[in-house]
């Protein structure tokens, strides 16, 4: 495969949505890794059937779907749970990943992981894109979003890596502190750098 890939990244309220609706805009396939983990238990998987053999049906709603604010549950107070999950899904997700950016075919690909510095993903892509914004942002953008108090939203932070850590990574960095020109300023700057990047 000669796919050139970008690892979009930030922390939660940082923006990553915007910036890969922005770069999808452009003719430039988005593989988002938010979307493929909940393709992988979806009704009828391999992996929702793994996840009701471990727990049972309870751990399922009444459409048959995996109740998740069930399963969040029982994994964030019981660590080997936690780990068993991620050995089942992780697998997964990182083959779907792969096989979509095989399958790209717009002359590079964007791979959208929110814990692409925390699962050490960087391996899987030629340049990490940080999307970066001040804490304060993330919180408040955060708050108004998912309407979550700021208690939940600090457990949240605490368990991504922090800022400093993510910006050491970056190869590339999007600021979201501006307004949506800044935004789209920078995005198609950065395109035109990864399409000659990509021919090289």
């Amino acid at each position: 495969m000669n796919t050139f890939i970008v690892g979009l990244t930030g922390g939660i309220g940082s923006g990553k949505t915007t910036v890969s609706d922005l770069f999808n805009a452009l003719g430039i396939t988005i593989v988002d890794a938010d979307v493929i983990a909940r393709e992988v238990v979806a009704p009828g998987s391999d992996g929702l059937r793994a996840i009701v053999t471990r727990f049972g049906d309870t751990i399922l709603d009444a459409l048959g779907h995996l109740d998740r604010a069930k399963l969040r549950t029982i994994v964030f107070s019981q660590e080997r749970e936690k780990q068993w999950l991620n050995g089942l899904l992780h697998p997964l997700i990182r083959e779907q990943m792969v096989a979509q950016c095989h399958a790209a075919k717009s002359p590079y690909v964007i791979l959208s992981v929110p814990l692409l510095i925390e699962n050490n993903l960087q391996t899987m892509v030629n340049r990490t894109l940080v999307v970066d914004v001040s804490r304060e942002s993330q919180i408040q953008r955060t708050a108004n979003r998912d309407g979550v108090g700021v208690e939940q939203i600090e457990s949240i932070l605490a368990s991504q890596c922090d800022r400093e850590t993510r910006l050491q990574a970056a190869d590339d960095v999007i600021s979201n502190e501006g307004d949506v020109s800044s935004l789209n300023e920078q995005v198609a700057d950065l395109h035109e750098k990864y399409l000659t990047l990509a021919q090289m």
